[in-house]
């Protein structure tokens, strides 16, 4: 029988919203998953800057095909940028990195619900 567990995100095992540092692909790493449990992935972002922001989610991987952009608004709360998307590694471990228009503006928050 699957276990099911909310863990935090690899990048914040303390719960604290990561800092997107990065400006361009690769970005800033959110999670990486491991090789076989099947990651259940809630991000959500906030923007401290008085600028709107786009923030790129690169989603299991780095090509075109795994980006997901979002502007993220000016002094914005918490804005779901990835609803439970679900990340199925079958024996090598996938990674979600972000990067933004602009560095250390935007951070990201969230959890994993994992099922082992």
């Amino acid at each position: 029988m699957a276990t099911y567990s909310k863990v935090a995100l690899s990048a914040a095992t303390t719960g604290v919203p990561i800092a997107v540092v990065a400006i361009a692909s690769t970005g800033t790493t959110i999670h990486a998953t491991g090789t076989s449990a099947i990651d259940e992935v809630w991000l959500y972002a906030t923007n401290t800057d008085s600028a709107a922001r786009t923030l790129t989610i690169q989603f299991g991987g780095t090509a075109t095909l795994n980006q997901i952009q979002q502007v993220i608004p000016a002094n914005s709360g918490l804005t779901l940028v990835i609803p439970g998307l679900i990340l199925a590694p079958s024996g090598s471990a996938l990674t979600v990195y972000a990067y933004a228009s602009v560095a250390s503006v935007v951070n990201i928050s969230g959890y994993v619900n994992r099922v082992a």
